[in-house]
C-alpha cells in the first residue's frame, strides 16, 4: 500500500476507537470497580488465554509461517465494537460488554504488541519470519497507541465534556466502524485474491476453528467463575469477536508482503461476523425456549 493509503487507513482505525470511546461514561469504569469479576475474567481469556492456546496450536499444527503469523496476531488484538452489538442483540449484559470493549482496547495499546512479539519468537517458523522482516517491537507499539489509546482518551474526553454530539453520534460511528471493517477485510481479500482462491480451503479452516476456539475460551472462562448468563455470554462475545480491523492496520503497515497474514485476518473479520450473529440467534432461539416452557 502506498503511504497515503496506510495514512487513511489507519486514521480510520483511530476514528473508529474514538467511537467506541465517546459510547463510555464514568459509569461504566464505576460498574468495573464495583463488579470487577466479569470484565477481569473476559481480560484474562482476552489477552492470556487466547494468545497462549493460540501459539500452542500454531506450534502443534504444521501450517505456513505467515497463517501462524495471521492467528497470533488477531489472537492479540482486542475485541471491537461488533461484540457490543451482538450482546445487546443476544440479551447480555451489554453495559459490561461497552466497559470491556474500552477497558481491553486501552489494554491493547500496550498488550497487543508484546503478547505478539512474544509468542513469535517462541515457535522457531514464526520467530525465522519475524526476524526477515526485522518488525520493531517500539514501532508497532507506537502504532497501537496512536491508533488506539489517543483515540480512546480523546473519545472520553469529548463524550465527557459534549455529551449531546456524543449520543447523538454514537450510532453513526458504529455504522462507520462495520463498514470500514468490511472495506479492511474486502481489500486485503481483493488485493490477495489469486492466493485465497488457491489455498481457500486451508485458509477458512483455520479461520473458523480458531474463532470456535476463541469463542469456547470466553465461554468456559466465564463458567468457571460461575458468571450469569448474561454476563456469560458478554465475555463470550468479548472474547471471540476481535478488532481484525487492528489486526489488518499492522499487517498493511509492517507485513504489507506477507499475504497469508493478510487473508487470515481479512477472512476473520468476515467469518466473525457470520458466527457472532448466529451465535446471537441460536441464544434468542433459547430464550424464546425457555420462555415458552
Amino acid at each position: 500500500m502506498s503511504a497515503s493509503s496506510l495514512l487513511l487507513l489507519n486514521g480510520i482505525l483511530a476514528l473508529m476507537m474514538f467511537g467506541i470511546a465517546l459510547s463510555l461514561t464514568p459509569a461504566d469504569f464505576k460498574r468495573v470497580a464495583l463488579q470487577p469479576k466479569g470484565p477481569l475474567v473476559g481480560l484474562f481469556a482476552q489477552f492470556v488465554l487466547l494468545p497462549l492456546l493460540t501459539w500452542i496450536g500454531i506450534s502443534l499444527v504444521p501450517m505456513p509461517a505467515g497463517i501462524a503469523l495471521g492467528l497470533l496476531l488477531v489472537a492479540c488484538c482486542p475485541g471491537g465494537s461488533f461484540s457490543n452489538l451482538m450482546t445487546y442483540l443476544a440479551h447480555g449484559n451489554a453495559a459490561m460488554s461497552v466497559s470491556m470493549t474500552g477497558l481491553a482496547s486501552l489494554a491493547a495499546a500496550l498488550l497487543t504488541p508484546l503478547n505478539f512479539m512474544f509468542y513469535a519468537s517462541l515457535n522457531p517458523h514464526t520467530n525465522a519470519l519475524l526476524q526477515s522482516i526485522d518488525v520493531s517491537i517500539a514501532d508497532m507499539l507506537l502504532l497501537v497507541l496512536l491508533v488506539l489509546a489517543i483515540p480512546l482518551l480523546l473519545g472520553l474526553w469529548c463524550g465527557r465534556r459534549f455529551p449531546v454530539f456524543a449520543q447523538r453520534s454514537e450510532g453513526l460511528f458504529r455504522v462507520i466502524s462495520l463498514l470500514a471493517l468490511f472495506g479492511f477485510a474486502g481489500i486485503a481479500l481483493a488485493v490477495n485474491w489469486q492466493t485465497f482462491i488457491t489455498g481457500a480451503s486451508i485458509f477458512l479452516l483455520a479461520v473458523i476453528i480458531h474463532n470456535a476456539v476463541a469463542l469456547a475460551i470466553g465461554w468456559f472462562a466465564a463458567s468457571a467463575v460461575h458468571l450469569a448468563r448474561p454476563e456469560k455470554r458478554a465475555v463470550t462475545l468479548e472474547v471471540g469477536l476481535q478488532n481484525s480491523g487492528l489486526g489488518l492496520g499492522i499487517i498493511f503497515t509492517y507485513f504489507a508482503n506477507q499475504t497469508d497474514m493478510a487473508i487470515i485476518a481479512a477472512g476473520w473479520g468476515l467469518w466473525h461476523l457470520i458466527s457472532g450473529l448466529s451465535l446471537t440467534l441460536f441464544w434468542q432461539y433459547r430464550d424464546r425456549r425457555r420462555s415458552a416452557a
